[in-house]
């Protein structure tokens, strides 16, 4: 055990004789320390010992990690980040797709998709999938392309996936915000994918889409796919919190 830690949260009594030794037990501390959860455990509701109860605040030195008693349970103290990973970042080696399933849950409405890539021939592509199986039938997508000074946009419907981009030669990345995955309704896309030429010294062009899958369908997972030969590169999915 640390410096600080203690084996019980004493109460004292009317009339009882304080000495420095208890005394310092709290005062050294301002929260108690444990060594782990045991010790913390044992530490309340003994003889002379504090009755635990809502409010009350341990710091566990074995995991480093500050708790507080919620009258039913010991739970976490922790900052809620507007971004949780929900796929960690997963390495694809000249595969022709990856895919995450059970990702997409009701914990969370909007995703945010970040992809590194390169592909061996054609374009890296979406799906999105229900169940382990990758749906694909009903994806729509207006893009638009910038080149230098040339801007050129199309439309298409009907399709069996997404297309993100091609990137044979050089790595390209793309930022892709899902909304509503995991509902009933059609899933809506939107993404910004910035393609490198083969010594990196200029981008090559800035392309960006909007897409929707139309079924009435709750998705909750995704399959990144070469539309031929295969895609080497990474990805990470994280979901934005629904609160503050």
């Amino acid at each position: 055990m640390g410096a600080n830690a203690q084996t019980s949260v004493p109460t004292f009594t009317a009339g009882e004789v304080l000495t420095a030794a208890n005394m310092n037990i709290s005062a050294r501390t301002g929260i108690p320390v444990f060594a782990d959860a045991t010790a913390r455990d044992a530490a309340f509701g003994g003889t002379g010992e504090k009755t635990l109860a809502e409010g009350q605040f341990a710091f566990l030195e074995d995991s480093n990690t500050t708790q507080y008693y919620d009258g039913a349970a010991w739970q976490a103290v922790a900052s809620t980040s507007g971004l949780v990973c929900v796929k960690a970042q997963t390495a694809v080696s000249a595969a022709a797709s990856a895919t995450a399933d059970s990702i997409f849950t009701s914990s969370y409405t909007n995703y945010l998709l970040l992809v590194n890539f390169t592909t061996s021939a054609d374009q890296l592509c979406i799906r999105l999938r229900a169940g382990g199986v990758s749906t694909a039938t009903g994806y729509n997508t207006q893009q638009l392309i910038v080149d230098d000074t040339t801007i050129t946009g199309a439309r298409v419907t009907s399709q069996v996936n997404i297309r993100i981009q091609q990137s044979v030669g050089a790595e390209s990345s793309s930022v892709i915000h899902i909304f509503n995955p995991q509902l009933a309704i059609p899933t809506r896309l939107t993404m910004h994918t910035s393609l490198n030429n083969s010594n990196y010294t200029t981008g090559l062009n800035l392309n960006m889409r909007a897409s929707n899958q139309s079924a009435s369908t709750a998705f909750d997972g995704i399959e990144l796919l070469a539309l031929t030969g295969t895609w080497t590169g990474n990805y990470a999915i994280y979901g934005y919190s629904k609160t503050v």
